[in-house]
């Protein structure tokens, strides 16, 4: 076994690192570019049932401490999507991120990425910014547990649920528990609003967006923390990971992989053959034998 080896639900994947949904995850070259540079896995740009044009600009904003964004969910729809993908040869690796709207939707969804031969999906739950998806659908608690347990009974596909930022973060992940899930993503980006001081008006046209990147690592980590005293479920923690210390305090706070994003912007690809390489150091110094021996570890006293 490598010592960077995880293994999600039952399925090993050769490194803690993956890609975040959202980020290069919208063709078959660009997902084969990101697992042979480093990811551990991939998670594909969420999709939805019919296509999304997605908010009008501006819908994008460089910060000093991150990004702002509310692209709201552009994408050509789940089944052209799947006709893309279809053919990778890592089928294991790459996660299908799906944006539903409802339980039928979720489960018509899921069932095409079985049929298309891939193993997990990735539910998002999480979004901030999209009128009736995301994080805004996380509040009907039985839109959330009756997608999982559909999809668990007509699919053998592993379900994991991406969580938004919320103050019953905790409580929904109990749900996801109860209904079956097999992972936890958290978390997304963190709604926010940002002000043009000249216009005198919200910068972005959806007024409200998701900051991402190194402002919201602490955030992040603490809902990752306080995740898993409370659910047995693995959990992937997202946020403002830029660094192979980012990574490590994010596994030190319960999390058995975590999803890169924003990071990708400021160093390329590169990022991944980083912190895997830095994770690698960290455990030999430290003379740990697999990422398994640190997950939780800021726990033990």
């Amino acid at each position: 076994m490598s010592l960077l080896e995880v293994t999600i639900a039952g399925v090993k994947y050769p490194a803690p690192s993956f890609l975040a949904s959202g980020i290069l995850g919208s063709s078959a070259s660009l997902l084969k570019r990101v697992l042979e540079s480093g990811a551990g896995a991939a998670v594909t740009k969420s999709v939805t049932v019919n296509p999304r044009k997605g908010h009008p600009n501006p819908c994008f904003i460089e910060l000093e401490v991150g990004y702002v964004n509310s692209l709201g969910l552009p994408n050509p729809g789940y089944l052209h999507l799947l006709e893309e993908i279809k053919r990778l040869d890592e089928k294991n690796r790459v996660v299908v991120s799906l944006a539903g709207s409802s339980i039928e939707e979720f489960t018509k969804m899921a069932e095409a990425v079985e049929d298309a031969g891939f193993m997990a999906v990735e539910l998002n739950f999480s979004c901030p910014h999209v009128k009736s998806y995301g994080l805004e659908l996380s509040k009907n608690k039985d839109v959330l547990v009756k997608s999982i347990k559909e999809i668990k009974e007509v699919t053998r596909l592993k379900v994991w649920v991406k969580l938004g930022l919320c103050d019953n973060i905790v409580e929904l992940a109990k749900f996801i528990e109860k209904a079956g899930g097999d992972a936890i993503v958290a978390i997304n980006t963190v709604r926010c609003i940002i002000i043009d001081i000249y216009a005198k008006r919200p910068y972005l046209s959806s007024i409200y967006g998701g900051l991402s990147g190194k402002a919201i690592h602490p955030i992040a980590v603490r809902c990752v923390y306080d995740l898993f005293k409370e659910v047995d479920l693995p959990i992937i923690g997202v946020g403002g990971i830029e660094h192979w210390k980012d990574a490590v305090e994010m596994l030190l706070a319960g999390a058995s992989a975590v999803q890169v994003g924003s990071a990708i912007a400021k160093k390329g690809l590169n990022v991944f053959t980083e912190i895997n390489r830095g994770l690698e150091n960290y455990l030999r110094e430290n003379g740990f034998k697999s990422i398994k021996s640190i997950v939780g570890l800021a726990h033990k006293r």
